[in-house]
């Protein structure tokens, strides 16, 4: 029998980081989903292939958008000045936004607060902000959205 018990990892405590313009800025949030990917089959058979079936072949992979969640906190902006361009107002256009696609790295941390599993998205970009609904009776958290779409993922078992 084994010395040591091994348990899986809880997914409560993490971190998100993303390289702003001057630093790497690392972020709170309450959740993060959309940390996936897959692989398109490609089903090929030539004429002289003499199996009754056809190859499967891996292909391109495909990305799910990352959709980040957290509290509306007062003076916080960098969440909203990522979609917004983060120039200057005469500066929106796609073409003129250079330091528009990031790299965004997630972290699961053990209870010990040790890196256990990262992620990290390339060249990611945000579409998409939701801001809180308000409701006057209403006892809950501003919860704010952002979805991102990137161009890969890199997962690193630390």
């Amino acid at each position: 029998m084994p010395d040591t018990i091994f348990y899986p990892i809880p997914k409560f405590r993490f971190k998100v980081k993303w390289e702003n313009i001057s630093k790497e800025a690392e972020i709170g949030f309450t959740e993060v989903t959309g940390l996936d990917y897959q692989i398109d089959m490609i089903e090929y058979r030539d004429g002289m292939d003499i199996g009754m079936a056809k190859r499967k072949m891996p292909g391109i992979r495909k990305f799910s958008n990352v959709t980040l969640k957290r509290g509306v906190f007062k003076g916080l902006s960098d969440f909203y000045d990522w979609i917004d361009g983060g120039e200057k107002a005469d500066d929106k256009s796609v073409v003129k936004r250079r330091v528009y696609r990031r790299t965004v790295t997630v972290t699961l941390m053990d209870e010990a607060a040790t890196e256990v599993i990262s992620w990290t998205l390339a060249n990611a970009f945000p579409i998409k902000v939701h801001f809180s609904d308000l409701k006057a009776d209403g006892n809950e958290i501003a919860i704010d959205t952002i979805e991102l779409v990137h161009e890969g993922m890199t997962v690193n078992y630390i």
